[in-house]
């Protein structure tokens, strides 16, 4: 494994909920975030079909342009009643016809689907967040940090905290949803605790413990 020396990433994101949540989970080690939107650097179309594909393409076409390690999140709902979806394409179901994001459409998108496959019991709306962090370097070598959170889906949605599925998201052993929770509970995790919360905070405690030496 490659050993990170730099104290300046370049956050692989345009998305400023994600771009808080690395800035505030890279704070204790020193570590400056900076988004490529910051870089002025366009997004770069996601054609991959699985997290690892798109998270390097994002962070590969962050390190190239600006020289700089780049770390790049590729993440999304997987629910079991609708065969694994949205998946990947979790973003997607959010578009709107004019090319901007609503997550309020797809959370209705998502409940939707869940209703017409009779997914109306707790037991039946199972499904888990997956988040796979990739960084990459200007000369294509890159690592792979993977986290999932394993909840339900509720409806309706329920605090406006977070982003995205966040109040649509029960997880296991709590409850109120990643929308009702302040970033430090959604994370549950910092330098020296054994287990993070959410999918993206469980994939950065990995990423934290092979790259910036973090127990």
């Amino acid at each position: 494994m490659r050993a990170l020396t730099e104290k300046t990433l370049v956050i692989a994101t345009h998305n400023d909920g994600k771009l808080r949540e690395f800035a505030g989970l890279m704070a204790p080690f020193g570590i400056e975030a900076r988004s490529a939107g910051e870089h002025g650097l366009p997004e770069p179309e996601e054609t991959g079909t699985t997290f690892e594909e798109n998270a390097y393409i994002k962070a590969f076409a962050a390190a190239k342009a600006t020289g700089l390690p780049a770390l790049s999140d590729d993440s999304g709902l997987c629910v079991d009643a609708l065969g694994g979806q949205p998946g990947v394409y979790t973003a997607n179901w959010a578009e709107t016809p004019d090319g901007k994001r609503d997550f309020a459409i797809a959370m209705q998108r998502t409940e939707v689907a869940l209703q017409e496959v009779g997914a109306t019991e707790p037991a039946q709306r199972t499904g888990r967040f997956v988040a796979v962090l990739c960084l990459a370097w200007p000369d294509g070598h890159a690592e792979y940090f993977r986290g999932e959170a394993e909840g339900r889906l509720v409806w309706p949605p329920r605090g406006e905290k977070g982003f995205g599925y966040d109040p649509v998201f029960l997880p296991n052993g709590h409850d109120r949803t990643f929308g009702e929770m302040t970033a430090e509970e959604k994370h549950g995790w910092k330098p020296g605790m054994k287990e993070a919360l959410s999918h993206r905070a469980r994939a950065f405690q990995k990423f934290a413990q092979a790259m910036l030496g973090s127990s």
